[in-house]
């Protein structure tokens, strides 16, 4: 690992109330002047050279989506998505609550290396002091008194598919914050039926950084294949829970030691989040936190989310609970997610009481392969994948539900959200 120094996007991270422009600029300096022409933009080279990929969960290289929406006739549009479904990520709030200039300077500077005029952040209708924080940020802004370009911060309905860009598009142009048939894709037609880069705000943050410091600085950290660093929402049986900066492809045992240690034995760490992978204690404290390296384990970051699960939770319990809210986040629009979700949340509880007949293993297996890929966005894939890597690890539990029933862990509380959390806790 490289000797470079963290915090980066956390430096100055106040414990509370947000860094005023002032400070921002104290920390960072001013936003660079990057050259822009149609056969110079300074700002797409510097990112392809430093090989910055979305932060958002899907992991596209920026680059490449930044030069399609350039390359796209019409005037594009530029949103900044901090809408965080999963109830187990705290990252995006941070930024917009404590952090809000560093999204807006890479909002800003995207804008321009797509020639936009505007701008929008789009905040989930949970996170009112993040909301609160980014109207106040802009109106400090002296770059934004021409009015050029316009920025405005629309609030988005709450749910798991809300922030999934099709989705926030559709709602952003007067429709539900449910995704839509493609194509056409955003960045062909998006916002207003013109062209759309969608970006989540912490691949916003490091543009902004990279726009000063460069590519090369920018690989200091990481790996070959994702450098860099990233933020990570740790919660569970963790000293500290809340959000670490962390070099892309540091195990997870220096995460879990920088959180201050687990407070209790732990079964499992759920990696990804609630469309994430279920990995044994022993294998997971050995894995570096990068999707490459974790691929060899059929896992990923996703969105950047660990969670400890402590050995007192019954994983049967937990994972009925979060299956059950998860087919309810459901879009409605496709059979996979209204009959599928649906037959393995009540297939989940009916395991977990005991109550679910013949063979339900074998039908949740076969249920969680026959949803994958088959629904309008990837929500079912998601859940198909928690179940799945549920039931291979804790096949003795499920199997010991199916026969007997509730166990003793089954009325303890439950350790999965399904609502989002404050971010208690802002580390470096």
């Amino acid at each position: 690992m490289s000797t470079a120094t963290l915090p980066r996007i956390l430096t100055g991270v106040p414990a509370n109330g947000f860094i005023s422009f002032a400070q921002h600029e104290a920390i960072h300096g001013a936003m660079p002047v990057l050259s822009r022409s149609r056969h110079d933009n300074a700002l797409d080279l510097e990112l392809t050279e430093s090989g910055l990929r979305g932060q958002g969960g899907a992991g596209f290289p920026t680059a490449i989506k930044l030069r399609a929406v350039a390359r796209a006739r019409g005037r594009a549009v530029v949103v900044a998505n901090g809408c965080e479904g999963d109830p187990a990520s705290s990252k995006d709030r941070l930024l917009l609550e404590r952090l809000p200039h560093l999204l807006i300077d890479g909002a800003l500077l995207a804008a321009r290396a797509v020639g936009a005029r505007d701008i929008v952040i789009a905040v989930g209708e949970h996170a009112t002091h993040a909301e609160r924080a980014v109207e106040v940020a802009l109106s400090e802004r002296h770059d934004l008194r021409s009015g050029s370009p316009r920025v405005r911060v629309v609030i988005v309905p709450h749910g798991y598919v809300s922030g999934q860009e099709n989705a926030l598009v559709n709602f952003l142009n007067g429709g539900p914050a449910k995704p839509t048939a493609i194509p056409p894709r955003v960045f062909e037609r998006g916002v207003g039926g013109r062209p759309t880069l969608v970006d989540n705000v912490e691949t916003l943050a490091h543009i902004a950084l990279i726009a000063r410091h460069g590519a090369a600085w920018f690989r200091e950290l990481g790996t070959t294949e994702e450098p860099g660093s990233r933020l990570v929402s740790v919660s569970g049986a963790i000293a500290y829970p809340g959000v670490y900066e962390i070099e892309s492809g540091a195990p997870l045992s220096a995460l879990i030691s920088a959180a201050g240690g687990v407070t209790t034995r732990v079964q499992a760490f759920l990696l990804g989040g609630y469309a994430g992978t279920w990995v044994h204690p022993e294998l997971g404290l050995q894995l570096g936190l990068s999707d490459t390296q974790l691929a060899a384990s059929g896992a990923t970051l996703g969105a950047g989310i660990v969670v400890a699960l402590p050995t007192s939770a019954c994983v049967v319990a937990e994972l009925a609970h979060v299956a059950d809210w998860l087919a309810g986040e459901s879009a409605g629009q496709c059979g996979p997610c209204i009959n599928g979700l649906a037959a393995i949340a009540a297939t989940l509880q009916g395991v977990q009481h005991g109550t679910a007949g013949d063979a339900p293993l074998e039908q949740l297996a076969r249920w969680a392969s026959l949803v994958r890929g088959r629904g309008a966005c990837g929500h079912p894939d998601g859940v198909a994948q928690l179940v799945a890597s549920a039931l291979s690890l804790f096949a003795e539990e499920f199997a010991d539900h199916a026969r007997h029933g509730i166990c003793d862990g089954c009325a303890r509380r439950r350790i999965l959200p399904v609502s989002s959390p404050l971010a208690r806790r802002f580390a470096a």
